[in-house]
């Protein structure tokens, strides 16, 4: 698709398999390939950059953006919810390639223990190539957005994620500089879900299989344990949780003034924060982090990435 004045800012094509490999029992990596993904490029490391991935319909059939402009989102809400397909993000796992050889990695969860399958985990879990879904992704030498991880001049770092964002945590650790420090907590399913990532030199990796237990309770455990807390303060379950949570160091879901930055004089000043996962758990942290410890609000990335007894939207 040639840029023009009726283009959209970002890619919005057609991507086929190219491989589909197992990586283990909760984990799919699909790479995908298109002579369009010649224009797909990052001003910078990719880190958590987000991307769109639409669907079949329940027909495999999938929605045409032949033609389309930048109002294309409305155009596809337009479109019979049957007949559209389902829209849902990922993660750049990684890039391979170059020109039109480039080539979009996404690893793909593909269930979530006792939780309902979404339109992604079905479709991965029998992707085959020459299976094809559209991608919504980043346009060279255009802004797009989707990356969340920022951490400034931070001293050192804390990354936390359950399955569904341990591809996101995976990518920034590649792009990561050895000499970095801090440490990454990383939830899944089974002992068999454990991947081989790159730990950069002064950066922790600690994988932490549920093997049956509650989800998020290991990996809560971790991170008090991390910072020095007992694990009688585990977070408890909010009675509320924001299914859309989203609060960066620039932005918050729900309209809080973010405000300047505010040095408390703790051990945790340098430090900054990425936490995403299953909303609840997310929010549980984020309330210690902030309330409790006292953690600048521009210190930290809580993200919902999904919520347990609540659909996915786009």
């Amino acid at each position: 698709m040639t840029t023009t004045a009726a283009t959209p800012t970002m890619l919005l094509e057609e991507i086929e398999a190219v491989s589909v490999e197992r990586l283990s029992p909760s984990f799919v990596r699909v790479e995908f390939g298109s002579p369009a993904l010649a224009n797909l490029a990052v001003d910078g490391p990719l880190y958590d950059q987000r991307i769109k991935l639409v669907f079949p319909n329940d027909a495999g059939k999938l929605a045409s953006f032949a033609g389309a402009d930048e109002s294309w989102f409305s155009t596809w809400l337009a479109i019979p919810e049957a007949e559209r397909g389902h829209m849902r993000t990922y993660t750049v796992r990684s890039t391979r390639g170059s020109g039109e050889q480039t080539r979009i990695v996404v690893d793909f969860v593909l269930h979530l223990a006792e939780h309902a399958t979404g339109p992604g985990s079905a479709w991965a879990a029998r992707a085959a190539v020459g299976d094809r879904l559209v991608t919504i992704a980043p346009r060279r030498g255009l802004p797009f957005g989707g990356i969340e991880f920022s951490p400034e001049d931070a001293r050192s770092l804390l990354l936390v994620a359950d399955e569904t964002a341990v591809p996101a945590v995976s990518s920034i650790l590649d792009d990561l500089p050895d000499g970095t420090s801090g440490a990454a907590f990383l939830e899944v399913p089974e002992t068999g879900d454990v991947l081989d990532v790159r730990c950069p030199v002064g950066m922790e990796v600690v994988w932490l299989p549920r093997n049956g237990a509650p989800l998020g309770e290991r990996l809560s455990e971790a991170v008090l344990e991390h910072l020095g807390e007992p694990v009688s303060a585990l977070p408890a379950e909010p009675d509320v949780v924001d299914p859309d949570l989203w609060e960066t160091p620039t932005y918050s879901s729900s309209g809080e003034e973010i405000g300047d930055a505010v040095t408390v004089g703790h051990d945790l000043d340098g430090l900054y924060a990425w936490i995403a996962g299953e909303a609840g758990v997310v929010t549980g942290l984020r309330r210690h982090l902030v309330n409790v410890l006292g953690m600048d609000r521009r210190q930290v990335a809580f993200m919902g990435y999904w919520r347990r007894g609540v659909a996915m939207r786009s």
